[in-house]
């Protein structure tokens, strides 16, 4: 999941766009293939928190086939998409529209998603941790009369970009092992491999009538943050108008991250291509050797983003709720919940960043 973090936007500076590190499919999938320079390039000290994959089998057609999705499903009726809704999870299951909170405090009318775990329909039946979890214990909730090729677009989206993303960390763990001892089972792909907390979202942009003014704020689509999970796989976004795909219409828009030396970058990546962000579980378990980046969302500008709707889709691959995470000494992000030294389960550390978030009504 994404929390939204104190980062100051005034005092960087725009230098550039980047693309991304990024790794042929065919090496990934190789675990012999010493993949370590492009980590560290990637995730490591001086990097983006940002790398992506190319060529990956299949990819292309099942992002394709849920993006489209996306428009269709915010265009239900008001009451099919308030039955899709779960109060009881903060909204992190089904449908959420003006649920989350942006940088201002306000609610965010801008986007709709749909969250679904894409790996487990129902990750546990214990009523207990449903009631102590429930933005992770909670079951899916699909529109199964209404839309039902949601269900088998989103899951199969999501488990290609899951089996990815364990590749990803397969070599996160062989880069992290020559900084610190990495226990058998302690392994950022084991973490993942066992946890059932991985969570998928679907984001629609509603289109803006008048256009998006000039002068709106770099953060107007998605406010600056960190994923407080351990990898997030990124699709590319379509861009739509009046239901026929276009190109982006500005060129300005897109993933902005903010950098180690406190300057800001646009970053770019294939249509085609899977890119994968360090969450901050993944810089708390590696000891720091993984580093989390903010990073937001600029939405178009001017007159000719007028009526243009915008869907990608997220996978948060986070530890599961019962997994420790031991803080390190000094603690820079969430400051005012983590204590220094602290030892929490996942569960509760999540929990903790999210009821600052959403509104619970």
């Amino acid at each position: 999941m994404l929390t939204f973090s104190p980062f100051p936007p005034a005092v960087s500076t725009i230098t550039m766009s980047l693309s991304t590190v990024s790794i042929p499919f065919s090496h990934l999938q190789d675990n012999n293939y010493d993949l370590s320079l492009k980590i560290e390039q990637g995730f490591g000290p001086t990097g983006l928190g940002i790398l992506s994959v190319t060529d990956v089998p299949g990819y292309s057609s099942l992002r394709t086939n849920l993006l489209h999705l996306a428009p269709r499903l915010a265009s239900l009726p008001k009451q099919v998409k308030d039955d899709l809704q779960d109060p009881d999870s903060r909204y992190n299951f089904g449908w959420s529209h003006g649920k989350e909170k942006l940088e201002s405090g306000k609610l965010d009318l801008l986007k709709g998603s749909f969250y679904a775990n894409p790996i487990l329909d129902t990750p546990t039946t214990d009523k207990s941790l449903i009631q102590r979890y429930p933005s992770y214990c909670g079951s899916n909730v699909w529109p199964r009369s209404t839309l039902p090729e949601l269900e088998l677009a989103f899951k199969a989206l999501g488990k290609l970009i899951f089996d990815v993303g364990l590749m990803v960390a397969y070599h996160c763990d062989q880069y992290v092992s020559k900084g610190i001892k990495v226990h058998k089972d302690e392994g950022l792909e084991s973490i993942l491999k066992r946890s059932r907390c991985h969570k998928g979202r679907l984001l629609y942009y509603f289109p803006a009538q008048q256009g998006i003014p000039v002068d709106n704020s770099m953060s107007s689509w998605c406010g600056w943050h960190t994923d407080n999970g351990s990898l997030t796989g990124l699709t590319c976004a379509i861009f739509t108008r009046d239901g026929e795909e276009i190109p982006c219409p500005d060129s300005a828009s897109g993933l902005y991250i903010r950098t180690r030396n406190d300057q800001i970058v646009k970053v770019v990546y294939g249509v085609d291509d899977i890119a994968y962000q360090i969450g901050e579980t993944a810089e708390i378990l590696s000891g720091g050797i993984l580093r989390a980046t903010p990073h937001c969302v600029q939405a178009p500008k001017g007159k000719e983003s007028s009526g243009v709707e915008r869907s990608t889709f997220a996978l948060f691959m986070q530890p599961d709720w019962d997994e420790k995470l031991s803080f390190p000494e000094e603690v820079h992000i969430h400051k005012e919940l983590i204590p220094s030294n602290a030892s929490l389960t996942y569960g509760e550390y999540s929990e903790m960043v999210l009821g600052k978030y959403y509104d619970k009504k």
